[in-house]
């Protein structure tokens, strides 16, 4: 099955608690509160990575945890901050959040970086809190949860050529023969389950893009099929080739039935 659509949840990590601690060496004779703070909880990124054409690395993990604070200790020491997580995504993934249905970003360029979940700040020591009218502070901050949220992921593949058409037109046998790409092709009769990319050279320095996109049958707008879901993966297309298969009985009404 082709993973296009998946919901995650993601949560930055807590920030650490602050430290009550006072310095109490003898040679320091106003020693007084030395309580540090505590480290601020790591956030969590979703990242594209051009090695990823498929949401299928979301299968068997949805849930991602940033790290969380240390806390803080003496002599006005910070707590180590939460490691950040960086989440994979491929090219062309659109982020909406899950319970509100916001579209969140679009992102396309490669090394292109979103912050999801934001960490908690780290809670202050009570070195912080020393005033004047109070020198020894007995009290310190608990630090902030991270913030989380679940995503809905849709994936819309990033092609500058999307081959459409009946099943059994001919496009994954077009595709493999003018890329690199191995789709399934076969002497009977079935339909591409997923859409496939292939890269094709043209002069042995400029390329383009090639989407072999699953063929429509008539009716699949009412779920006949594989339905219309796979139609996303051509919005993103410059061009589009319909291709017919000429040994049909009537190409011509092919080519009505998928002119969509």
């Amino acid at each position: 099955m082709f993973f296009d659509q998946v919901k995650i949840y993601v949560k930055g990590g807590d920030g650490g608690d602050g430290c009550v601690a006072f310095r109490r060496e003898k040679w320091v004779p106003f020693g007084g509160p030395s309580g540090g703070h505590g480290g601020a909880g790591g956030n969590v990124y979703l990242v594209v990575d051009h090695n990823l054409n498929t949401l299928i690395h979301f299968r068997k993990r949805v849930h991602f945890k940033a790290q969380a604070g240390n806390r803080g200790s003496s002599k006005k020491q910070q707590g180590k901050s939460g490691e950040d997580w960086l989440v994979p995504v491929p090219p062309g993934t659109m982020v909406y959040d899950a319970d509100s249905g916001e579209f969140l970003a679009d992102l396309i360029e490669e090394g292109q970086r979103m912050l999801v979940a934001k960490g908690g700040r780290g809670g202050r020591g009570n070195a912080a809190f020393a005033s004047p009218t109070n020198q020894a502070p007995r009290l310190a901050e608990h630090g902030e949860p991270g913030q989380e949220r679940w995503l809905r992921l849709e994936l819309k593949l990033i092609a500058d050529v999307g081959i459409i058409g009946l099943p059994n037109a001919g496009k994954s046998t077009l595709l493999s023969v003018v890329s690199a790409a191995r789709p399934k092709i076969a002497d009977y009769p079935f339909t591409t389950l997923q859409p496939n990319l292939g890269v094709v050279i043209m002069d042995g320095y400029r390329s383009f893009v090639l989407a072999d996109v699953p063929g429509l049958i008539e009716g699949a707008s009412e779920g006949a099929g594989l339905g219309h879901q796979f139609l996303r993966h051509v919005e993103r297309t410059r061009l589009l080739i319909h291709l017919l298969n000429g040994a049909a009985t009537d190409p011509l009404a092919d080519y009505d039935a998928g002119a969509w």
